[in-house]
């Protein structure tokens, strides 16, 4: 049987995830996590099903060494290709992506079914978010929109200004601009939260922003709840953070996403190429 005391694996392909961790270690204070940024293969939103698959499992196999008790997918693209692949590859260990969570959300906060979903171009084409909104609501109107260069944004450190203005028109006004707007728009990328005042600035007011940090979040919570893993005593242990590239540069940029400083000295160089 797994113990509670074991610690809660999170993984994106890069900084993106820390917004899910933040959320976590808000919301789970006793709970115990390590986290793994696949810097060195960023973006997964470009590339190939098969390769982000491969990218993921590999992942979800280093943080497995560290004898974790639940993973959470933290990004996007590989939750809506690869999580089948990452509950096989990991079994017995429960396997948590983010786009259920999200679409439960989304559903919620639009009555008359109008949602907006943006995302990176893997997301988008892969449909998860689509899916999984229509299950819960058969009749929503779901508009998507692939929005790549905000994730090279995010990771600068470029939140706000004039560029990341620029650049949140010229994919927002298409979808907002018509005349029965979204009711709801789904932040469908980790990478995203950081740069929500600017799309809310862009979209005007009236639509809710989901998101899928906290919704997810919400899911582990009750999930840990169900299956009898959640932490009731002791403390939290430091987060351990791994990174497949740069840490320096993890530690520096990571905290706009996590929202605290993380010291260099405590993100681990990681190599996934000899992990099949």
């Amino acid at each position: 049987m797994t113990s509670p005391a074991r610690s809660i694996g999170v993984f994106d392909s890069g900084m993106g995830g820390l917004t899910v961790m933040r959320a976590l270690m808000a919301r789970l204070p006793r709970e115990s996590f390590v986290y793994l940024g696949d810097t060195a293969r960023l973006p997964y939103g470009t590339k190939s099903g098969d390769t982000v698959t491969r990218y993921a499992v590999q992942c979800a196999r280093a943080l497995a060494a560290h004898d974790i008790k639940l993973l959470v997918v933290a990004c996007n693209t590989a939750s809506a290709v690869a999580l089948p692949a990452l509950s096989k590859a990991l079994a017995p260990i429960p396997v948590l992506g983010v786009v259920e969570p999200g679409a439960e959300a989304a559903v919620a906060a639009a009555p008359s079914g109008r949602i907006a979903v943006i995302a990176t171009e893997g997301t988008v084409k892969g449909g998860a978010y689509e899916r999984a909104i229509r299950a819960r609501n058969p009749k929503a109107q779901v508009k998507q929109m692939p929005c790549p260069l905000f994730v090279p944004l995010a990771e600068e450190g470029l939140t706000d200004g004039p560029i990341v203005e620029l650049v949140a028109r010229r994919y927002l006004e298409p979808i907002f601009g018509a005349k029965e707007r979204p009711e709801c728009l789904v932040l469908g990328c980790t990478h995203f939260p950081p740069l929500a005042p600017v799309i809310a600035k862009t979209i005007g007011r009236g639509v809710t922003l989901v998101d899928s940090a906290e919704t997810t979040a919400l899911a582990v919570e009750r999930l840990l709840k169900e299956r009898k893993l959640a932490r009731t005593d002791g403390s939290a242990s430091p987060v351990v953070f791994l990174a497949t590239d740069a840490p320096e540069r993890f530690a520096r940029v990571g905290q706009i996403f996590l929202g605290k400083q993380i010291a260099p000295a405590r993100v681990e160089l990681v190599d996934l190429q000899s992990i099949s």
